[in-house]
């Protein structure tokens, strides 16, 4: 068999990064993105190439940013939610410049790279016919007691800093080539930064426990002696893995390099005959339309929904007793922690209590990882709304705008807006915020029920935002009815910036204990998954086309156009 031969090529990310990749041309529609391991890069996946034997598919391997040829330090990433980025720039740049619609492309990803790419799928939900995920490094074994402990507070003191891979090429593979070349390499990165070390962990922490949210077609390599890597988390995806197509497949005697071991050819044609399989069917996307009423996020919601008077009892006392002398904790108690009034206060961002200790209080309230992630989600608001309005004149529309501080203070120069709320409160606090920076000319806020269809009746926009509303209604038929208005008061290619929150850390404590604006009573929450929110959105008649996300992988804000009616 003759090698294949690669164009060497770049691609541009969002951050303005060029990032140098391979591309092995196939004689079919179909592509495959092949993702190296941690402190390797792509000039080692030839073999591969050549090996796995799939000619009709066009083959694409980067060098992540800090490995390889591409720029940035040796084994460093501003941070593991940037390499997710990268890979969704990635996928959207083989897409867009190579022909191949996403639905026609699978990854092969190994190691460090699994979790970059189980990330993906999990938070930006892309529809890729399949994924291999070989030897996926959900937990590291890094041998020594405490070390992740010990490495996130010596991170916390000292900022970021390098540690080096203690793996030995002889740990990786038995097959003497590859050990000779990893060693002779120029281009392999032993060291790692500890920011990505760590961020790895947590990442891999959400994503095995949150497996259940991945529809995607997955396979699994296991290493039985793989001393890299240990083995239980990645039994543990597979086990919670939503995906109706999934298979994992153990290889006992191989070393952590799967797919470069001396007998890697098992490993190989598992892989052939599952991509060939996924290819030959069609893609397969089940529908979540439903998933309020059946499915993983329906029973957790049912389960925090239920009474358990016991359970989180001293959190809820001690917001109810010394948690007053915080004046965002009282508020949030006074008016519901989901009101506009207790969201409003999150943007301003300013701590105040009573007393000195109340001011400290308050500062470890708003500091929270969800209230961090609020503040991050409005930065990711305005970073679109720019990106729309340096396209056109924004004519905007706010279905539930709260109070509309996160609005306006993202509004170009050359946009009106009309915002709307279904609270009074909100609306008269909106209107003072209005005046107080002389907008009434572009701006006006106005009282209207988000759910009801008839309130969109003749409303013409070319964008419109839905921003932490359906995340506090967990069924699907009041939001098919806010995105039907929606579609309706949009103009064809115009564009919705929709909001969700695929997963919370402190989910199961927010309903414990903290009230919700409606009717005094529990703030429990629906989380819907990314997938589960792109489909309603595509059903109301848009198409996705863009989608950030905070680091801690919380909120996501997405930008979808209007389609043709």
């Amino acid at each position: 068999m003759n090698p294949r031969v690669a164009e060497e090529l770049w691609f541009d990310t969002t951050d303005g990064v060029r990032l140098f990749y391979r591309y092995w041309p196939g004689a079919g529609t179909n592509g495959i993105l092949l993702l190296h391991r941690g402190h390797e890069h792509s000039g080692r996946l030839q073999h591969i190439v050549d090996e796995v034997n799939l000619p009709n598919h066009a083959i694409f391997a980067w060098d992540a940013r800090g490995h390889g040829r591409s720029p940035g330090e040796r084994g460093d990433s501003p941070s593991l939610a940037r390499s997710i980025r990268d890979l969704d720039d990635f996928a959207r740049h083989v897409s867009a410049t190579h022909g191949i619609a996403l639905e026609n492309l699978a990854v092969i990803a190994q190691s460090l790279a699994s979790v970059i790419a189980t990330a993906w799928v999990h938070d930006y939900a892309p529809k890729i016919r399949a994924m291999v995920l070989v030897a996926p490094a959900f937990s590291v074994n890094l041998y020594v007691p405490f070390a992740r402990l010990g490495l996130s507070m010596m991170l916390g003191i000292r900022g970021n800093f390098f540690v080096q891979s203690y793996v030995k090429a002889k740990l990786l593979t038995h097959d003497p080539v590859r050990i000779a070349s990893y060693e002779s390499d120029p281009l392999i990165t032993r060291a790692i930064s500890v920011r990505v070390l760590l961020g790895l962990y947590d990442t891999a922490d959400r994503i095995v426990a949150d497996a259940a949210a991945i529809q995607t077609p997955t396979q699994i390599l296991v290493s039985g002696k793989d001393w890299v890597v240990c083995s239980g988390p990645q039994q543990e995806f597979f086990n919670n893995l939503g995906a109706r197509t999934k298979e994992l497949h153990t290889f006992p005697e191989f070393f952590h390099d799967t797919l470069g071991e001396k007998d890697r050819a098992q490993a190989l044609t598992k892989v052939r005959i599952f991509l060939n399989r996924v290819f030959a069917s069609a893609p397969e996307q089940p529908s979540l339309l439903s998933a309020d009423k059946r499915g993983f996020t329906k029973a957790e919601f049912d389960a925090f929904s239920e009474r358990k008077p016991l359970r989180f009892a001293g959190t809820k006392w001690s917001m109810r007793t010394g948690g007053r002398l915080s004046d965002g904790i009282r508020l949030g108690l006074r008016t519901g922690f989901d009101s506009g009034a207790s969201l409003d206060y999150v943007y301003r961002n300013q701590p105040s209590g009573i007393t000195p200790i109340g001011k400290i209080v308050d500062y470890g309230y708003l500091n929270a990882i969800g209230w961090r992630g609020i503040r991050i989600r409005k930065t990711h608001i305005e970073k679109l709304l720019a990106r729309i309005g340096a396209e056109r004149p924004l004519n905007l529309l706010d279905i539930a705008a709260g109070h509309g501080r996160y609005v306006l203070d993202a509004l170009p120069a050359n946009a009106s807006a009309l915002l709307r709320d279904f609270d009074p409160a909100n609306v008269e606090a909106g209107r003072a915020l209005i005046a107080s920076r002389s907008l009434s000319h572009r701006v006006r806020f106005e009282q209207a029920d988000a759910f009801d269809p008839a309130s969109y009746q003749g409303l013409h926009h070319n964008a419109a935002i839905v921003s932490g509303l359906f995340e506090l209604f967990p069924d699907n038929e009041p939001v098919r009815k806010a995105l039907a208005g929606v579609a309706a008061a949009v103009e064809t290619g115009g564009y919705l910036l929709y909001t969700g929150q695929p997963w919370h850390p402190q989910l199961e404590m927010i309903a414990r204990t903290l009230p919700s604006h409606r009717g005094g009573g529990a703030w429990v929450m629906r989380r819907r998954t990314q997938a589960e929110l792109d489909q309603l959105v595509e059903s109301a008649g848009f198409t996705k086309v863009d989608q950030l996300i905070d680091d801690f992988g919380i909120f996501t804000v997405s930008l979808a156009k209007r389609n043709p009616a």
